[in-house]
């Protein structure tokens, strides 16, 4: 699986939550993370490949390194094969409906009737766990050089981002002993 991602340099785009686009020449990096903001698996790919064509990989090498019981991911990753593989390696599923889908009205009618009775699934608690990868993303971004990357090549690039995640880790490692 990994041999079939792209990992050449090429140019990435992104639209965020207030629909404006970003677009930058270089790589993009997809972790994985534990509880506690703890990065357990990190792929390197081109940017321009949509986070979804990695989550599949992803999730296998993280299950291959620890035993998790769900898989978090929001509605970018709303697609069946990602459904049947997590279920597939024993995980609960855990993903955000794709709103492009179909079924905006019906699913506001019943998160709107969820929040009048006070109903909350046990999905819909751990769902909201899933911001610790944004916060390693911003982590690595902010602290750790990840935004500046200057070499050449995708190895380089991921030992770079690599050397980064590892501060990361025991910071958030220190975090949880102290």
């Amino acid at each position: 699986m990994l041999a079939d991602l792209p990992t050449r340099c090429n140019v990435g785009t992104k639209r965020n939550a207030k629909g404006h686009t970003t677009s930058w020449i270089g790589y993009k990096l997809h972790i994985d993370t534990a509880d506690g903001d703890i990065p357990v698996s990190c792929l390197l790919t081109s940017a321009s490949l949509h986070d979804s064509q990695a989550a599949i990989p992803l999730a296998t090498i993280t299950a291959s390194r620890v035993a998790n019981l769900y898989d978090l991911m929001d509605s970018a990753y709303d697609a069946p094969e990602i459904w049947d593989k997590s279920r597939a390696l024993g995980h609960v599923p855990i993903i955000d409906a794709n709103p492009r889908r179909g079924g905006k009205a019906a699913a506001r009618a019943e998160a709107r009737a969820k929040r009048r009775a006070g109903y909350e699934l046990a999905e819909d608690v751990r769902y909201n766990q899933r911001s610790s990868g944004e916060r390693v993303n911003g982590n690595l971004k902010d602290n750790c050089g990840g935004n500046h990357v200057r070499v050449r090549g995708a190895p380089k690039v991921f030992c770079h981002l690599m050397f980064g995640i590892l501060v990361v880790t025991v910071e958030q490692m220190m975090r949880l002993v102290a």
